[in-house]
């Protein structure tokens, strides 16, 4: 990126042809570029008498410094935009917490793809999570190392402060901000510079209600919504909305959401998806599954025929028991 000497050395026209959208910064301020392009950027700014900066209640200074500032976080947005062109991360094994060697030598997962992870208690699952948010690079208790497209990740992706590679959704989850559900996703959408807000938050909140046991409308506020509702709510959000390529979610099952459709929202959005889970449907739901075990990941199992067969039974003992539930969710006798 060039600094802003270099900046105000450039030509004009070559600023406005490579990147076309600070023209928007010149139309927004009412600034005339016309029959200047062949300027440099420096001798642009002088061409303006001094009149023209009072009636702006700016000097040539500010106005060429913000202009510049505007420029780079461009150059950063687009930057960042290439980075997060993820289709695949690969975790690479390394030992475990007693310094033996992990029982696989490396794992990819692809976009569109979904990976279950199963484990007892004190299995260190948390830290296998961690890894991967951190992309971690032999720098956490573990020393696991997580490739990024092949690659080691950059740091510009590792510590960019603006850009997520991992979005989590954990089982923990409390909203403090007294706002109705339009007016949080509005501002979230804002923040993400989203042209069209108020589809976009439409769009949410109709794939948040299919994905939740009770529906809730734009006007709900958000703190007043049941656990299973934001959860519906922060997935549907993360799907739209999150620009990272990577989902995190910890025990789906326990979130009251249907989680098929949700799952499905999430590929259908082009997500890496890793869900931690005891269910037993979800684990076999996917054609692998990682198992830790004392803090390592022990095995990695491809789903056989016999494995899909079982799939099948526990799908139909599934669907009965959620007819029963509604049942009784809505006050009606079972008999």
């Amino acid at each position: 990126m060039i600094n802003y000497l270099e900046f105000l050395d450039k030509k004009l026209w070559f600023l406005l042809s490579s990147i076309p959208k600070l023209k928007e910064y010149l139309d927004t301020n009412w600034i005339n570029y016309l029959e200047k392009d062949e300027l440099s950027l420096k001798d642009f700014f002088n061409s303006f008498s001094d009149n023209f900066y009072i009636e702006k209640a700016t000097t040539k200074q500010i106005l060429s410094s913000s202009f510049y500032e505007f420029y780079v976080n461009l150059i950063k947005q687009n930057s960042n935009n290439l980075l997060l062109d993820i289709h695949e991360i690969t975790i690479k094994s390394w030992k475990n917490k007693n310094w033996i060697n992990e029982n696989f030598s490396s794992l990819t997962i692809k976009r569109w793809e979904v990976i279950s992870i199963v484990w007892p208690t004190w299995s260190w699952k948390s830290r296998l999570l961690a890894d991967i948010e951190w992309m971690a690079c032999k720098d956490t208790p573990t020393d696991r190392t997580i490739f990024v497209n092949g690659i080691l990740p950059p740091k510009e992706l590792r510590y960019s402060s603006d850009f997520k590679l991992v979005a989590q959704l954990t089982q923990n989850m409390n909203f403090i901000m007294d706002l109705t559900v339009e007016d949080f996703l509005s501002l979230h959408a804002e923040s993400r510079n989203i042209s069209d807000v108020e589809n976009t938050v439409k769009k949410i909140i109709d794939e948040a209600n299919k994905l939740s046991w009770e529906s809730f409308d734009w006007k709900t506020f958000i703190t007043s919504l049941s656990w299973w509702q934001s959860r519906a709510l922060m997935i549907a959000d993360i799907a739209i909305l999150s620009k990272s390529p990577i989902v995190l979610i910890d025990e789906i099952e326990n979130a009251w959401v249907d989680r098929k459709k949700a799952l499905s929202l999430l590929l259908r959005e082009d997500k890496i998806v890793l869900i931690a889970t005891h269910d037993p449907i979800l684990a076999l739901s996917w054609n692998k599954r990682i198992v830790l075990k004392d803090g390592w990941i022990n095995n990695i199992i491809e789903i056989k025929k016999e494995e899909k067969e079982i799939l099948l039974k526990l799908e139909e003992l599934d669907k009965s028991i959620l007819f029963y539930r509604e049942k009784l969710r809505k006050w009606e006798s079972l008999i």
